[in-house]
């Protein structure tokens, strides 16, 4: 599957953000979890995988099975606050 550009670049910062889960990058763009990690680790800088990696690893907001169900939606409440 080929995404566009700013098809990658919105993939990317799903995969950045700690409580979007890998399934919701699945339902909108059709990457699985593996996609992904191939996706991040061509496009960014070895540090900035690595980093993202070891973020990532295990974490369990990433993961629907993992995670709480407390959890019911994919934002901080003041990630998008009106300033």
């Amino acid at each position: 599957m080929s995404l566009q550009l700013h098809e990658k670049s919105r993939v990317i910062e799903m995969a950045w953000e700690d409580r979007t889960p890998f399934e919701a990058i699945q339902a909108l763009f059709g990457y699985s979890e593996k996609q992904v990690i191939k996706l991040m680790r061509q496009h960014l800088k070895s540090s900035s995988f690595k980093l993202w990696r070891s973020r990532v690893s295990g974490r369990k907001t990433k993961h629907l099975k993992l995670r709480s169900p407390e959890v019911n939606r994919g934002y901080c409440p003041t990630q998008y606050k009106q300033r």
